[in-house]
């Protein structure tokens, strides 16, 4: 997958792949890093006012699922004057084919037409795990959704010089190894509603029936219990 991050003012520190959830602590954390991830910096106009410029960072997500690799990112933020400071970011399924198009600013702009986008809260440490569901439509075109699952915990942060600015820590990870399938049926056409009740009431029909043959039978054997036990009680007066 792709994760596309829009960090305005914010600074990529570090970022690195990491297996079997192991996530070494930082040494020093707010100063800059190894940035290990295959990374690429693109501009390109909103596709929703088409004036406006965007930055995104794009990152490449993580691919082995076996080993339960992640993906960890840190952001460093200087001097806010904002109570509340959060990066965007959006995921979108393939890397890869970001890398080999030849228009990256339309391919970004046509991602964020389609995927939702999500933040994550500075001061925090965000753990993403995604998801991906693929929805094949009566036309045989076929739509991509992530889902995710959220969890944050509060950073304690205990930098000794003057904190006046913010740390983002961020980490991405498959929930699991599979991908969701759902076919979408759609039946608009008249006829295909016509057959649907018809196989309704069908059913209903074959349903009374069944209950009235089920009630008949329980009649027939009570009479014969009951012809036994009067046979019996002749026989012993």
């Amino acid at each position: 997958p792709g994760i596309a991050f829009y960090p305005g003012k914010a600074r990529l520190l570090s970022c690195k792949h990491h297996y079997y959830d192991h996530i070494p602590p930082l040494i020093n954390p707010g100063q800059p890093g190894d940035i290990e991830c295959t990374t690429q910096r693109i501009n390109y106009t909103d596709p929703f006012t088409n004036q406006t410029m965007k930055y995104a960072l794009v990152v490449q997500g993580p691919r082995d699922v076996k080993k339960r690799e992640l993906v960890f990112l840190q952001f460093h933020l200087n001097e806010t004057d904002q109570d509340f400071s959060a990066i965007d970011y959006l995921l979108f399924s393939s890397f890869q084919e970001f890398v080999s198009s030849p228009e990256k600013a339309k391919f970004m702009k046509d991602c964020e037409s389609s995927y939702s986008s999500w933040k994550f809260s500075g001061g925090f440490r965000t753990w993403v795990k995604m998801s991906l569901v693929k929805t094949k439509e009566e036309d045989g075109s076929e739509t991509v959704e992530f889902k995710q699952e959220t969890s944050v915990v509060n950073y304690i942060d205990q930098r000794t010089k003057p904190r006046s600015d913010q740390l983002f820590f961020v980490v991405f990870e498959w929930k699991d190894p599979f991908i969701q399938t759902v076919q979408d049926i759609i039946t608009a056409n008249p006829w295909n509603m016509i057959a649907l009740l018809c196989g309704i009431f069908l059913a209903l029909f074959k349903a009374a029936d069944f209950a009235k043959l089920s009630v008949k039978w329980m009649i027939k054997i009570r009479r014969r219990h009951l012809k036994r036990t009067r046979q019996v009680t002749n026989h012993i007066s």
